[in-house]
């Protein structure tokens, strides 16, 4: 009986191993674009696994310069995110349409209405479910960051 329980704890291994690969082979594939701000840490823009596109958060920097438009308003930074947010899922032959997620991070949620204003020109039909949260700090002191996703046909 103990021999018969060992075999089939090593079998379940055996299976769970491999199961485990073929879980680590999904297919995912990098998105990348010199017309969205390039990664500055060990991310990727976007990750595509079958039909979702996961996007990056992104921070209002200029992806020529790149450089943070740290004196913009929080007009000017939302419209900047949203830029790059259409740049990177353009790189993947989507739009703002297909996005149906976003999380949008706020240094200061009393900016709420403003950011709202400028949110709701790029996403005119079906808006994406979304998720708002003020944080105290962002990456180079931004005072918004937004991070998608979104389905392809």
């Amino acid at each position: 009986m103990r021999n018969i329980i060992s075999w089939a704890v090593i079998a379940l291994a055996i299976v769970s191993t491999v199961g485990i690969a073929e879980a680590q082979d999904t297919g995912k594939k990098v998105i990348a674009t010199p017309t969205a701000p390039n990664a500055i840490g060990p991310y990727s823009q976007a990750i595509r696994a079958g039909k979702t596109l996961y996007l990056a958060g992104q921070i209002a920097t200029d992806p020529k310069t790149n450089q943070l438009l740290s004196n913009g308003s929080i007009e000017e930074q939302t419209r900047r995110v949203l830029d790059n947010l259409t740049a990177v899922l353009a790189a993947d032959g989507l739009t703002m349409d297909h996005v149906v997620s976003t999380t949008v991070f706020m240094k200061d949620v009393n900016e709420f209405e403003k950011m709202n204003a400028v949110y709701a020109t790029y996403f005119k039909n079906a808006p994406p479910a979304r998720a708002t949260i003020e944080v105290a700090r962002l990456p180079r002191d931004a005072k918004i960051e937004i991070s998608a996703i979104a389905v392809a046909p």
